[in-house]
């Protein structure tokens, strides 16, 4: 069993050990691989193992032995599934792993908009509180998370999750999904509810043709004056001039970005450089332990393929 992993890089950088990998058969590790030498790299592979790297007819189209692609990720834009299940490819994700971490991202996310901890350390760190005549100098204005309303625009795993932690915050929940299920905790309603009454949106939702730009200028405008967008689900969802404008603009008070449509970041990003938005290199699904889940959940489902009995099947 050859297995070739095409853009380990994304995952490790040293310190996480791929060890688990060879109870499978021969791993051959590149760190991450051109596009241009892709269908090269996985010509003899049995197995693919990657993360973002496009695998699509031009990039199979040397791969006679390929039958299993596992994914290092959720989301799975970047395979044409369809092209794999005529090819008797099976391709499986790694579903739930980064739950807890993005959750985690979110709301430091969210709370760095409301107690501006960065902005009061550099403060501190640019001497400002000695020369303060009072104790307690309120130089950047602080607002409470309780009894804010939280629109979560996606209601999976991650969805749930955050609905969770913003019901402990006593936070009123609204929630979209294009199918609702039955959950007492939150509030299901329309999108454009959500964009009207939420003093934070939230996205959680993959990308695909339905959610792509969902977040445009006509979205944003719908939103309620100085409220927050926070974005950790993929950059393809928004539009990335449309919430500069919102931004400067001040229909916006903040927006904290974890994902961007070109990653790494393109030179010419127009969020790059605006002073009411943070912005973060996709690190939320990153923590240790997040990794060392996904490895487990990845290795598993190579094994349970191997039985005969597959599991996260996305095609």
């Amino acid at each position: 069993m050859k297995i070739v992993l095409t853009d380990a890089k994304t995952v490790t950088q040293g310190d996480l050990s791929l060890e688990p990998l060879k109870e499978f058969g021969e791993v051959v590790v590149n760190e991450l691989t051109p596009y241009d030498k892709i269908a090269e790299t996985i010509k003899d592979a049995d197995m693919v193992i990657c993360n973002k790297t496009p695998l699509n007819p031009e990039t199979l189209s040397l791969a006679t032995h390929l039958k299993y692609i596992g994914l290092f990720a959720t989301g799975y834009n970047n395979i044409d599934v369809e092209y794999c299940r005529a090819k008797g490819i099976t391709v499986c994700n790694a579903g739930s792993y980064s739950t807890d971490a993005v959750c985690q991202h979110t709301f430091a996310l969210i709370l760095e908009a409301l107690n501006r901890v960065g902005d009061y350390n550099n403060f501190v760190h640019q001497g400002n509180w000695k020369n303060s005549l009072t104790f307690s100098p309120f130089a950047f204005p602080l607002s409470e998370i309780s009894q804010k309303t939280i629109g979560i625009v996606g209601y999976g795993s991650i969805g749930k999750a955050v609905s969770k932690v913003a019901n402990a915050f006593d936070m009123k929940v609204l929630a979209y999904k294009r199918t609702p299920v039955e959950d007492n905790s939150v509030t299901f309603t329309d999108f454009d509810t959500i964009l009207k009454e939420s003093d934070i949106v939230t996205v959680h939702c993959p990308l695909n043709k339905d959610s792509e730009k969902m977040f445009d200028s006509k979205a944003f405008g719908k939103m309620k004056d100085g409220s927050i967008f926070i974005n950790t689900a993929r950059g393809g969802v928004m539009d990335e001039n449309a919430l500069v404008d919102a931004l400067e603009s001040g229909k916006l008070s903040f927006a904290g970005i974890d994902v961007l449509e070109t990653e790494p970041m393109a030179q010419d990003c127009p969020l790059c450089g605006i002073k009411n938005c943070i912005i973060t290199p996709h690190i939320a699904w990153a923590p240790m332990e997040t990794r060392e889940r996904l490895m487990g959940i990845v290795t598993g489902n190579i094994r349970n393929y191997l039985n005969n009995k597959p599991t996260n099947v996305v095609n």
